[in-house]
């Protein structure tokens, strides 16, 4: 029976240790994390990132995520996407993670996995804004009209006054020769905007 207290006072004891271990150890990853941000404000970022790798655990989400945006900021753009797919490995359905993935992917010219991580968050979250926007606005500029149409009237009946869906679902309906609609969207946008030049410049090209 002795012998048993003392096992017991034994595991009570190592587990009250883990306890605090785990606390010290989030308590300097806290610690990492108010440093990193105080050494990015000053533009230190080779020592943020040294901040944060003091405390790395691959399966922290966080600490990654945070790796991911430093590591970009300073251009090593394989590190960072590296970063950022470990946190996306972790979080799969992280929003965050992979918007900070375009970053680095799109600084490295591949657009066509910037579209892909855009359709990925629109497959998770179907009515987010910036990825409706700026995948239509992909579109747009490689002249895929039809692929940017759905994705900025879907925008547009989102948000049926937001001066940058408006237009460019006008300019998209333009190219399309959708002209009637295109006047009627240009003109919204002068509710919003009355001196926008670049809806006047629409409306100039349908006269």
């Amino acid at each position: 029976m002795e012998s048993m207290k003392k096992i017991i006072i034994l595991v009570i004891l190592a587990l009250v240790a883990i306890s605090v271990n785990s606390q010290s150890s989030t308590q300097e990853v806290i610690e990492a994390f108010t440093k990193s941000y105080e050494l990015e404000e000053s533009g230190e970022y080779a020592k943020a990132i040294a901040s944060m790798k003091s405390v790395y655990d691959e399966n922290s989400y966080e600490i990654n995520l945070r790796l991911g945006w430093l590591t970009y900021s300073i251009g090593s753009f394989t590190q960072s996407m590296a970063y950022y797919n470990k946190a996306i490995t972790l979080m799969p359905y992280s929003i965050e993670a992979k918007l900070g993935l375009i970053y680095p992917v799109y600084a490295t010219g591949k657009t066509d996995q910037v579209i892909t991580l855009y359709k990925d968050i629109l497959q998770i979250s179907p009515n987010y804004y910036s990825a409706l926007y700026n995948l239509g606005t992909i579109y747009y500029y490689q002249a895929s009209y039809n692929e940017a149409y759905p994705l900025f009237e879907k925008l547009v009946n989102l948000f049926p006054f937001d001066y940058d869906g408006l237009l460019m679902f006008a300019w998209t309906n333009f190219q399309l020769k959708k002209y009637r609609e295109a006047k009627i969207l240009f003109n919204k946008v002068l509710m919003n905007s009355p001196e926008d030049a670049s809806a006047k410049e629409g409306l100039s090209l349908m006269q």
